[in-house]
């Protein structure tokens, strides 16, 4: 607002200095909504107003707010990573920069034109004639979309996860390792907005790529990310963490880092592994160091198909042997919904072993 005023000053605005008003009001973030009002009011042309409001709305569409991971913002901004949804099983994220282009099978997509300024959930219309959705990130949308630049957990266990290491809004959190970050960024959406993440991961090249995309997502005040092994290092902090995740080859070796960086008045901590044998490790080296309420559960994710049927009517007859028999067409049906089960499902991702840390 204050470089909007300066070049405003108490006469009638030139045009130079109404494009240099926009411009500064870009650069600054200022709050379009309100700029409008104050430069709308000066100027003496019925044109210029429209032209000026229409820019504004263009350049930051009333008070949006920057994209975040953990927080909705209402208008696509330069920058962003939006998600284009072509369908259930066609979805792509794509970093939101004035001038680019992105290609789907329906035609391009104009970042300057197609998404800037447009408001999340968009219907918008390719350069063929189809159309699409851009949707706002989400951790779950990302875990489905994500680079993948390891085997990465789904929403089925993230949910169980979040909910049996009782994480909130201000929790404290260790984890290892980062991997591609799926399990991260919903953690992050749960501990924000003052909480925090220490995530370790022992390859140096996934640890930095972990650390921009954080940053990318709006989310890096609220994670530190550490490159190290878990194992032989720990996590970095002592007597702050509120919960432990483990998802290591080895997470027997890491159980006496995880007490240490546990708080003293107790927490929760799991492991995720894909063997029994592993969890059997783990279960010992848990109940070695005094953990108690161990457990070790699998999730398995069924999902029904909810379809229309048509079933044949049956004849039963008349209920009445005096009766008139009546007369039934051969070829007459009743149309039901049902909900049908998979012939297949994913079976097996891995066991989730959870415990409580004494306060003995």
């Amino acid at each position: 607002m204050l470089h909007v005023l300066s070049h405003l000053g108490h006469g009638q605005p030139t045009r130079r200095a109404l494009r240099q008003c926009v411009i500064n009001v870009r650069q600054s973030s200022a709050r379009c909504s309100s700029a409008v009002l104050v430069l709308t009011s000066k100027l003496a042309s019925n044109s210029f107003k429209l032209l000026l409001q229409q820019r504004a709305r263009l350049l930051y569409c009333f008070e949006a707010q920057v994209m975040s991971f953990v927080e909705y913002s209402e208008f696509i901004q330069e920058g962003d990573v939006a998600i284009i949804f072509l369908g259930h099983d066609s979805m792509f994220p794509v970093k939101v920069q004035s001038g680019a282009q992105t290609q789907t099978r329906y035609g391009a997509i104009r970042h300057s034109t197609d998404l800037i300024g447009r408001r999340y959930g968009s219907k918008v219309t390719c350069s063929k004639g189809g159309w699409v959705y851009v949707l706002h990130p989400t951790p779950e949308l990302w875990t489905l979309n994500l680079p993948h630049r390891t085997q990465i957990l789904y929403a089925t266990d993230i949910a169980n996860i979040t909910m049996m290491l009782e994480l909130k809004p201000g929790s404290v959190v260790c984890e290892s390792g980062t991997g591609s970050g799926s399990l991260s960024h919903a953690m992050l959406r749960t501990i924000a907005p003052t909480g925090h993440l220490y995530t370790v991961e022992f390859h140096q090249q996934r640890a930095k790529k972990a650390t921009e995309e954080f940053c990318e997502h709006k989310v890096g005040h609220l994670v530190t990310v550490l490159n190290q092994d878990v194992c032989k290092e720990g996590f970095g902090v002592t007597g702050v963490a509120d919960a432990v995740f483990l998802d290591i080859p080895s997470p027997w070796e890491a159980v006496a880092h995880a007490k240490s960086a546990m708080k003293k008045q107790g927490g929760r901590v799991c492991s995720f592994s894909p063997c029994i044998e592993q969890v059997q490790r783990t279960c010992a080296a848990l109940a070695e160091h005094g953990f108690v309420e161990i457990c070790t559960l699998e999730v398995l994710l069924r999902l029904y198909d909810v379809r229309s049927i048509t079933l044949p009517l049956p004849d039963f007859g008349p209920e009445d042997l005096h009766q008139a028999q009546p007369v039934v067409p051969d070829d007459a049906a009743v149309t039901c919904r049902t909900a049908i089960a998979p012939r297949e499902m994913a079976g097996h991702t891995g066991y989730l072993t959870f415990a409580t840390k004494s306060l003995a």
